[in-house]
């Protein structure tokens, strides 16, 4: 089975993503050498912890790394300040201190939450993301990016702080509910159309064997992903400028996905604002309609949704919009393709095209 090695290259915060079939098995010996914390807790949403946590525990148990888990209830939901006081009350009631560390075992929520609370317990301790989502894998586990939601909105409290070390097992997918692999898929996706026309066209050519799981596929996929977001991470950290590139779909998408109250998951969400960003762009004379279309006829192929969902309301979803920690002085910036593979950011978006995008086609 092949692995896959790389390196987030921030200088003295700079760290290694390691991809391999059945890693979480020996996991415990590569933390053990690393010297990253004298002792861990395992944060994992309680679904994750009966899949995986015996095992984790298991590898890190055996190579004589001291750890506990510790989990909260599954779902974006818990992603949220509350979640986050009662975690670290936890962390203070087992004696955790400076020398202490977390290990992110999850998705996108248990990463995000518990990147926030390595970053802010004790001012800062080392964490380690063990992502076991396709979405976390290739997205939300690198880079730094770290928070909770609030009633206001997504991601709007949170901090940018660095993992010591990524290990992505490719073997987890296969647990993984179709609904969750699909919302990976689209932010695979993404990665083609803003960076990459050859890795846009692999993803056209292995469609069926990336939905069958077919490893070495999986690997090389996870790998290009990872890859494309350590090149833009390592030229701007903190989404001054370039960074800025892998919000393509999220503008429109996270303010459908809260005016959802979050029954829509991330990954469809962005493949409904990915297509909204599409027609933008086309209306906009930035893209041509067949390129366009392109993107969009894989997006369906790949059984993820393109229209906003029956029902949503056009004016609850611009609410987020303004309110979205993307937007900057009250201006909403869009990514938007000129070709694929590359992509410009702009705040030059009319009202009218906004509405245009957001009529309600969908039926959920």
């Amino acid at each position: 089975m092949s692995k896959y090695n790389l390196t987030v290259g921030l200088d003295d915060r700079s760290y290694p993503i390691f991809i391999e079939d059945g890693i979480l098995e020996t996991v415990g010996a590569d933390i053990a050498k690393r010297n990253i914390a004298d002792r861990f807790v395992v944060i994992s949403d309680d679904y994750v912890a009966s899949l995986y946590g015996a095992t984790l525990m298991a590898s890190l148990k055996n190579a004589g790394v001291a750890a506990e888990l510790i989990s909260f209830p599954r779902g974006e939901a818990s992603k949220n300040l509350q979640v986050f006081a009662d975690l670290s009350s936890k962390l203070a009631q087992m004696g955790m201190d400076r020398k202490s560390g977390l290990i992110a075992l999850g998705g996108g929520v248990t990463g995000d939450l518990t990147g926030f609370l390595a970053a802010s317990y004790m001012r800062g301790i080392p964490f380690v993301q063990i992502p076991t989502t396709l979405l976390s894998q290739v997205d939300s586990s690198v880079g730094g990016k770290t928070g909770v939601d609030i009633p206001e909105g997504k991601n709007l409290v949170g901090a940018f702080y660095q993992p010591k070390a990524v290990y992505i097992d490719s073997a987890v997918l296969t647990t993984l509910p179709l609904e969750e692999l699909l919302g990976g898929i689209a932010e695979v996706i993404k990665y083609g159309v803003i960076r990459d026309l050859e890795f846009y066209c692999f993803l056209e050519r292995n469609l069926d064997a990336i939905l069958g799981l077919q490893p070495a596929i999986i690997q090389e996929m996870i790998h290009t992903c990872c890859r494309i977001k350590a090149e833009v991470v390592a030229q701007d950290e903190r989404e001054s400028d370039l960074r800025r590139i892998l919000n393509f779909g999220h503008t429109i998408g996270h303010a459908v996905e809260a005016a959802s109250n979050f029954t829509l998951i991330h990954g469809h969400a962005v493949a409904i604002g990915m297509v909204a960003a599409l027609r933008i762009a086309v209306s906009s004379g930035l893209c041509k309609r067949k390129e366009a279309g392109r993107v969009a006829t894989l997006i369906h192929a790949f059984g993820l949704p393109t229209e906003i969902p029956e029902g949503m309301d056009a004016e609850l979803i611009k609410s987020y919009m303004k309110s979205d920690k993307k937007s900057i002085g009250g201006s909403v910036f869009y990514v938007l393709p000129i070709t694929i593979g590359d992509v410009i950011i702009t705040n030059e978006v009319t009202e009218e095209q906004v509405d245009a995008v957001l009529v309600v086609r969908g039926e959920g």
